[in-house]
């Protein structure tokens, strides 16, 4: 985690970001040279291949260097900051503080990865605002640190007994913490990159919004507010990259960009999966007129809790892979077996800002229809944020991925290795259709399945391909199957 430097400096190196994470891309420092810090505030956010989390320093001192710039990759094991203490006899030794709020769990390895061993009495203090001190009447509550045994659920509840994970909220926790500006204090206090990113999109002027997180942070809910309020809002700003994509034009005028972070990932993964895996496709045109009638005549009776087509279709892919577990499994090449899994991990194929990622829904065979929809809106909404933890970004089985959204009908998708099966779903249109022998204008779509044919042959795919065609053409066959 650190090293001795210079006498009477301690070098917080880029911890261990699990899941097999080498690196990350610095976004933005949150701290400058010459800030005082304190234990677990959080010093710089940085950007991994699979989200964007906040590194907190295990230790309290002053900032002497920061290694690095925004844009940079850091590897894991390297310097990050290098703090040194504070003067007089009386300052705090860093390293038993460290070794403290270690044993206690504290979370200083990532937020949103806490050590998760610690006593449930220890609460984590909040970083201080550097721009004006606050009353202690108005002092924000501590954060309660990560409780020992069993975590209570810290995020939103998904009925059926499942939560979404602690670090999933790390965009929210960013929001209601105070931050250190780095300006003047009428600056306007901002914490996320997707708050700046969201007011740059609509044109809002920050300095114009009031923010309503603790310590005044601007939050998305104060942004979205501001969208309608015309007084806010100033002529668009031009879109122009960021400083740390790494845009860099050539002297051709042709423009580079480094195959780093997720878009290294995706690409290594893609062709990893299309060397080690004889894929093959099938597809088939469906009547999804049932599919949609089903839905409304579920919103309409329960309008406030909506079922999307979402979840319709992982409703029928769970049908399907119950019948068919063959494609719920993975290939062990090393082992040379087969390996069936016990549960459904659904991976939901979500286009973000940042590149394709594939969240994924533990055992989701054991939620309802219900539970699926909310479980599919919030974690696709996280995706989307980039507030979902690595964890929650790998380990599926079976992966479904709607390309319709992007208005196309048909598509050979590649799969999501070491997966064995994932079906795609085009757009719903019009079109006509043959219905008791007379022409009809029917909302139809096609559903293709790739499959990795050492986990089973054409029989297997077309019988799994056939079943969810059945059931999106007749919902009620998904009774005798739940």
């Amino acid at each position: 985690m650190s090293e001795r430097t210079a006498v009477g400096t301690r070098d917080f190196l880029l911890p261990d970001l699990g899941e097999g994470l080498s690196e990350a891309e610095i976004v933005e420092w949150r701290v400058a040279v010459g800030d005082v810090v304190t234990v677990d505030q959080s010093v710089v956010e940085v950007e991994t291949a699979k989200a964007v989390v906040d590194v907190p320093c295990p230790y309290p001192g002053r900032v002497v260097a920061l290694h690095g710039a925004a844009g940079e990759v850091r590897p894991v094991g390297q310097p990050l900051i290098t703090i040194e203490p504070l003067d007089g006899d009386d300052a705090p030794d860093p390293h038993a503080t460290y070794r403290e709020e270690e044993r206690a769990g504290s979370g200083n390895v990532l937020i949103g990865y806490g050590t998760g061993h610690g006593g449930p009495g220890r609460r984590r203090r909040r970083p201080r605002l550097a721009v004006a001190p606050e009353p202690a009447s108005t002092a924000p509550a501590a954060v309660p640190a990560v409780p020992a045994g069993p975590p209570a659920p810290t995020g939103r509840a998904v009925p059926g007994g499942s939560s979404t994970p602690p670090g999933s909220l790390a965009a929210a926790d960013r929001d209601s913490e105070p931050a250190r500006a780095s300006g003047p204090a009428a600056a306007p206090l901002v914490i996320s990159p997707i708050v700046r990113r969201l007011a740059k999109e609509h044109g809002i002027d920050l300095a114009s919004v009031r923010g309503t997180g603790p310590g005044g942070v601007i939050r998305r809910v104060d942004v979205e507010a501001a969208r309608t309020a015309p007084a806010a809002r100033l002529a668009a700003v031009p879109d122009a990259p960021d400083a740390h994509v790494g845009l860099a034009p050539t002297g051709d005028g042709d423009v580079v960009v480094p195959l780093t972070g997720i878009r290294k990932v995706i690409a290594d993964k893609l062709s990893r999966s299309r060397r080690e895996i004889p894929e093959v496709t099938i597809w088939v045109d469906v009547d999804a007129t049932g599919l949609l009638e089903t839905r409304a005549a579920i919103n309409t009776a329960s309008p406030d809790a909506p079922v999307s087509i979402l979840a319709l279709l992982a409703r029928i892919c769970l049908s399907g892979l119950r019948r068919y577990p063959q494609l719920n499994a993975r290939v062990d090449t090393e082992g040379q077996r087969i390996v069936q899994s016990a549960g459904v991990h659904l991976g939901i194929a979500a286009q973000t800002d940042r590149g394709l990622v594939v969240p994924v829904l533990r055992d989701a065979q054991r939620l309802t229809t219900r539970e699926l929809a909310a479980a599919l809106a919030e974690t696709t909404a996280s995706a989307r944020a980039g507030t979902l933890p690595p964890a929650r970004l790998s380990g599926g089985t079976f992966t479904l991925n709607n390309y319709g959204v992007f208005g196309v009908d048909g598509s050979t998708p590649i799969i999501n290795h070491p997966e064995a099966a994932l079906l795609g779903v085009g757009r719903i249109v019009d079109k006509p259709w043959v219905v008791d022998g007379q022409l009809a204008v029917r909302k139809v779509t096609q559903l293709s399945l790739t499959f990795d044919h050492r986990v089973c042959d054409g029989g297997v795919a077309g019988g799994f391909l056939r079943h969810v065609a059945d059931c999106v053409e007749q919902p009620a066959l998904l009774v005798a199957n739940v």
